[in-house]
């Protein structure tokens, strides 16, 4: 396990992080609330949740990195897919620039067990985009790129004993939870590979951009960060 993975997922910190490990499954089962009886002041929520969403959504990626990514104007709700009031808050898609990452997407489309393997995995020359080899994981796709993968460096894909030449699927402890493909994505797991479709949408009653926490606590983080970037403008 990388050093920073072994920062971030220690368990007196209790974040959850983008990583198959089964310390995650132990946060969540055993997260009673989102903030502790002695947070009480509205900015002591605001931190919380500013603390939670980034160290999820956390590539090694600076305060810095962020801000150049953080977008003050969030997506305007589509009222043709539900009515204003069933959409959830559109603060839910503040992290939605992360997710056309190269390593955001090398996740997402189960290759890697964690963001830090598919950080090594394109370091190493494993990943290809739009055919071409490809050596920068914070790089930010558009739609219609293609992120391909060399299927032996691929987690769960492993040589049979028998000597073919095709690989086997062999499931990894505590995947399930993660075997999930966002609405954005399209992964083709016969070529190990993954289209960009398009940025992540909010729908009724759902948001595309993959969480385990809710669209209003990530609205305090946005708050944040708000207010945060209109300083340093």
């Amino acid at each position: 396990m990388p050093r920073k993975a072994e920062g971030v997922l220690k368990l007196s910190r209790k974040l959850i992080s983008l990583s198959w490990n089964p310390r995650n499954l132990y946060h969540l089962a055993t997260r009673t609330a989102l903030f502790t009886a002695k947070q009480k002041t509205l900015f002591q929520h605001i931190w919380k949740a500013k603390r939670d969403t980034r160290g999820y959504h956390n590539a090694e990626i600076t305060e810095r990195q962020w801000l150049r990514m953080f977008n003050d104007q969030l997506p305007s709700l589509n009222v043709k897919l539900g009515d204003r009031g069933s959409h959830p808050n559109a603060a839910s898609l503040m992290y939605a620039p992360m997710e056309r990452r190269v390593d955001f997407i090398v996740f997402r489309s189960h290759f890697a067990s964690s963001i830090w393997m598919a950080r090594q995995m394109i370091a190493h020359g494993k990943v290809k985009l739009n055919g071409k080899p490809f050596a920068f994981p914070s790089h930010q796709v558009k739609d219609g790129d293609v992120v391909s993968v060399d299927p032996e460096a691929v987690t769960t894909l492993v040589k049979p004993g028998s000597g073919s030449e095709v690989l086997d699927f062999k499931p990894q402890p505590y995947q399930q939870p993660w075997m999930f493909i966002p609405e954005y994505l399209e992964v083709n797991y016969n070529t190990c590979s993954t289209i960009f479709m398009r940025e992540p949408l909010t729908k009724p009653h759902n948001t595309e951009v993959p969480s385990p926490y809710p669209p209003n606590f990530h609205a305090l983080a946005y708050k944040f960060y708000n207010r945060r970037g209109r300083t340093r403008k």
